[in-house]
């Protein structure tokens, strides 16, 4: 088979390392790319929006199988377009993309078919949101409704820290057209797990649960960023809890679009809050998360493709899925600025330095300049370490982030900490 990957980032690496381990797999191309999935497939310098371009590039190539990664050209409909144009391409179609393309649709699915979720209202009237918010308890979340890389949604401790991040979104319009309409939510208290499943229509089949660290800073301070690191397994939530998670939201939701008319087929990613209560939804995405790829298909035994074409064939169901009992965490090195403006064009070293010693090191925001791969992104790299267990994991993942180095290297130093408690 010839594969064309769509992305070009840390997930992306991850899905092409995947694939690339196929026997069935005779080409994969990937486009755009980055330095490091350079090494592993033939990057094409053409963007995730360009779907003209990339659909004469894949009948010229003739792929059999395209992959799409990232969120905006799912929302944008590049499945609609591929498939009209008779091009086999997994992922959700546009309609069903919606769940991750508009939160106040997903809310309004999940009220609608009683999933466990937050309390919320929404708004596309600045001076309402404003009236309401100023009647609600702290800490409380501030959405935009749209795409906004990760970066649309506000953790607010104080009512002037979540009045600022409303006025930010819907008059400064930080996150253009995103923030247009407004979800103010319940601020849900307890232990964040990620659920992603391989879903078509009402069949739901389940990867072994991460747990992500969104916040920049040691112990979950400062700004929410795209991910700054995933481990799994999660030794400190009873399996129990997985399973109530998978049974009482993820399938239902699954369902909800099957009778809402917008099949889901792809990679469905659940962001819950396992609360006093029981687990709760917090977001649920349309496509594999980033860095939760990067742990969560290393310990993926069952060959990638075989699973791809079970679902593109309508036999998800009876696909045997496997998972290795090993434990994986990555450790995401970003830009010095970031979430916020970053330089770019450091010079990465010790990149083998780190793969000799066991180590995954999957490319997010890297580029080749003069025979160097440089920075060329926020999140740069994800340096997954894997063992028997999390500690050993977590160690060997920090043993290979000690010997990269670039001008402006951080990262945190607790990812996967509170799971060796």
């Amino acid at each position: 088979m010839r594969i064309l990957v769509i992305g070009g980032g840390g997930r992306e690496h991850a899905i092409v390392w995947a694939l690339k381990k196929s026997e069935k797999v005779k080409e994969v191309y990937c486009a755009p790319g980055n330095a490091g999935i350079a090494q592993l497939a033939e990057c094409v310098p053409i963007a995730a929006n360009q779907f003209d371009e990339l659909i004469r590039f894949a009948k010229d190539a003739d792929i059999d199988l395209v992959f799409v990664g990232p969120d905006d050209p799912l929302a944008d409909g590049i499945v609609d377009a591929f498939e009209a144009a008779g091009i086999q391409t997994y992922g959700p179609r546009k309609n069903a993309a919606e769940i991750e393309g508009s939160k106040i649709f997903m809310k309004n699915l999940l009220k609608k078919y009683e999933i466990p979720t937050a309390k919320y209202e929404t708004f596309t009237d600045y001076e309402a949101a404003l009236a309401y918010l100023r009647q609600q308890a702290v800490p409380i979340v501030i959405k935009a409704d749209g795409l906004a890389a990760g970066k649309g949604v506000t953790v607010a401790a104080t009512l002037e820290e979540a009045e600022k991040a409303l006025h930010e979104a819907m008059v400064d319009k930080v996150f253009g057209e995103a923030g247009n309409q407004i979800v103010i939510e319940e601020f849900l208290e307890g232990q964040e797990m990620s659920i992603l499943a391989f879903v078509d229509g009402e069949t739901v089949r389940a990867m072994v649960p991460a747990q992500d660290h969104k916040p920049i800073f040691d112990g979950d301070k400062g700004p929410n960023t795209g991910g700054m690191g995933t481990y799994t397994p999660l030794p400190h939530i009873d399996q129990a809890i997985i399973d109530e998670s998978i049974q009482n939201i993820i399938i239902p939701t699954a369902k909800a679009m099957v009778s809402e008319g917008r099949p889901f087929r792809g990679v469905l990613f659940a962001g819950l809050m396992i609360t006093k209560d029981g687990p709760k939804t917090i977001e649920f995405n349309a496509r594999m998360g980033d860095p939760e790829t990067q742990v969560v298909l290393p310990r993926l035994e069952t060959d990638l493709v075989d699973i791809v074409l079970a679902s593109m064939n309508g036999h998800l169901d009876q696909i045997d899925i496997r998972w290795s009992d090993e434990a994986a965490v990555c450790v995401i090195v970003a830009s010095e600025g970031y979430p916020g403006s970053y330089p770019k064009g450091r010079v990465i070293s010790g990149l083998a330095e780190a793969e000799a010693q066991g180590a995954l090191v999957f490319h997010a925001g890297t580029a080749e300049k003069d025979g160097q791969t440089v920075t060329s992104g926020g999140r740069v790299l994800g340096i997954v370490g894997r063992g028997r267990d999390i500690a050993e994991a977590r160690a060997r993942a920090y043993e290979a982030v000690s010997v990269i180095e670039f001008e402006g290297k951080q990262n945190r130093t607790d990812i996967a900490a509170k799971a060796l408690v």
